[in-house]
């Protein structure tokens, strides 16, 4: 296992708590987290590559130790874009990079990709989706629209309350309805519990839901309007190699969200992983860091 180090980086509103480990000299990697999750999420694949790269981890903003600025607009992915160059600039200034993010981590890579490719060598999304295939899937397909129903509930004016009480008992809940949790170790656990109770982590961490464009209809209901499908594809487009891993057992994020991606990326690559869920960087860490090296060596 890596020895990770930990620092602060000040992005203007606030300061970025992130992990690192290898040799600087070395290509970057950064890896951004989901909900309700931390830099950790990573680790496991960070310390397998740490040898050949410079693995770095941040807390995104509302996360852990990070900074939590009030109010739902300050969560809007635009902010984490900002977040994420700032970042970038202050351990890679002259040197593009590789992007990799899971789950919520993968729409602020997804977002960073499109706004800034001249940055990127490479992005690796690993069980998150492109927002525009998102969008489409949850508006065209009853599995994915049910899937997503969640939403509803975490936007909810209560939803902090209610994840947090019972020593985050419905929180834990959640994440074993995503894929299996059999990876969840009491320090695991008691990692999760510290991060998810640093003060307004949960009502921050929740406005990443709040603050979100994606529009969720509950079963049966007509939506005639989606503001993200609207979007001109040049705009929303991978212009760099991008790997996508995705374990087939999620149950949050069903296959049918893949479904039109290549039309934003021409250079893809899509690798199946049976038998792991929407946790694939719990699961299969190994597997993960393998296909990421075995990606980034094509160049």
């Amino acid at each position: 296992m890596a020895d990770f180090d930990f620092d602060f980086v000040d992005v203007g509103e606030g300061r970025l708590h992130y992990a690192r480990a290898g040799d600087p000299s070395r290509p970057l990697i950064l890896f951004l987290h989901g909900f309700p999750e931390y830099w950790a999420a990573w680790s496991a694949v960070m310390a397998t590559l740490a040898d050949d790269f410079f693995v770095v981890a941040p807390d995104q903003r509302g996360f852990n130790l990070s900074f939590k600025p009030e109010g739902e607009a300050a969560y809007r992915t635009k902010n984490m874009v900002a977040d994420l160059a700032r970042l970038a600039d202050h351990l890679s200034p002259a040197r593009p990079f590789v992007l990799a993010g899971h789950d919520w981590g993968a729409s602020v890579a997804y977002a960073y990709a499109f706004a800034h490719p001249d940055r990127l060598t490479h992005l690796v999304i690993a069980n998150g989706t492109h927002p525009v295939c998102f969008q489409r899937a949850i508006l065209e397909d009853e599995g994915q629209r049910a899937a997503s129903q969640y939403f509803h509930v975490l936007r909810s004016p209560d939803a902090a309350a209610r994840m947090a009480e019972n020593d985050f008992a419905r929180t834990m809940k959640m994440l074993a309805g995503f894929s299996r949790t059999d990876w969840m170790t009491p320090e695991a656990a008691a990692g999760y519990r510290a991060a998810w109770s640093q003060p307004g982590a949960m009502q921050a961490m929740l406005h990443w839901y709040s603050s979100s464009p994606i529009v969720v209809p509950r079963p049966g209901e007509t939506v005639s309007d989606a503001p993200l499908l609207a979007v001109a594809p040049e705009r929303v487009s991978v212009r760099v190699p991008h790997l996508v891993l995705w374990g087939e057992a999620d149950e949050a994020l069903r296959p049918v969200c893949l479904e039109g991606l290549a039309r934003y990326a021409p250079d893809l690559t899509v690798q199946r992983v049976a038998g792991a869920g929407h946790w694939i960087l719990h699961e299969r860490p190994q597997d993960v860091a393998a296909a990421m090296r075995a990606f980034l060596q094509r160049g």
